[in-house]
């Protein structure tokens, strides 16, 4: 499945709903032409009584950062 949203249940303050991983064409950095790129999509659903949007949001960042780098989980 390459995108969905997961229901949070209560006692959960939070669920993960995490896409396949896809090859995608995208733009090269440098403006050069085109590559390949792995990407997921990656949904968090919170409820919002336990867990700050901004939270949830800085979370998001710190799990984007271990899979783009998944070395830095061993330091």
């Amino acid at each position: 499945m390459r995108q969905f949203a997961a229901i949070v249940n209560t006692p959960q303050a939070g669920i993960l709903a995490v896409g396949a991983a896809e090859k995608r064409v995208v733009a090269d950095g440098g403006g050069a032409g085109w590559r390949t790129a792995t990407m997921m999509n990656v949904t968090l659903s919170a409820d919002h009584r336990v867990v700050d949007g901004a939270v949830g949001a800085t979370w998001l960042g710190a799990f984007k950062g271990c899979m783009e780098n998944p070395l830095q989980l061993l330091l």
